[in-house]
């Protein structure tokens, strides 16, 4: 019972999203290997207008890098948030590339929860937000693994510049924190 109440009152914390400024709230999904994820976020960076936030855990994607890279030529603003473990260890990485091109690139770790621990966590995000109004979140990686060996979802949430602001908000907490 007390389970039902909680997701009850999860359920409902979202129903405000559902109507903002006039357009309704749009959610779609992708499950990859099978539905090619990439094609959804390419789309939507090639449609940015203002600003694109991106942080992702892993980031070896040569065609979504390089579909940012065209974002921030055409004037859009772009800042990447990567882990910074999985950058220096992987060869693959994209942070990089990235950098070379003026693409703004930040590597950092998770904050240690308890004082003892000496090994910082992962910066394991998966979102990303583009023109304060479309969140891209979900087990996705912007890797050609999650394209096409990966179990993954993509959730895409469109008219939804409440919940881009609270992941904006996370966005800049990562971008601040120093590593």
């Amino acid at each position: 019972m007390k389970r039902a109440a909680i997701a009850g009152i999860f359920f409902l914390s979202f129903i405000p999203f559902a109507r903002i400024e006039g357009a309704e709230m749009i959610v779609q999904t992708c499950f990859s290997p099978q539905g090619k994820c990439s094609l959804y976020i390419l789309r939507e960076i090639e449609s940015a207008k203002h600003e694109l936030l991106v942080a992702v855990y892993a980031f070896t994607s040569a065609e979504l890098a390089g579909a940012l890279v065209q974002a921030k030529k055409r004037g859009v603003t772009v800042q990447v948030v990567v882990d910074r473990e999985f950058d220096r260890t992987n060869e693959n990485s994209k942070a990089r590339f990235l950098d070379a091109q003026r693409v703004p690139v930040r590597r950092i770790s998770a904050v240690p929860l308890l004082m003892q621990d000496k090994e910082p966590g992962l910066m394991h995000q998966k979102f990303a937000v583009i023109d304060r109004r479309l969140v891209f979140t979900g087990s996705y990686n912007w890797t050609h693994s999650a394209d096409t060996r990966n179990d993954e979802n993509l959730l895409m949430f469109h008219n939804a510049s409440r919940l881009a602001e609270e992941y904006r908000k996370a966005f800049l907490q990562l971008w601040k924190r120093k590593s």
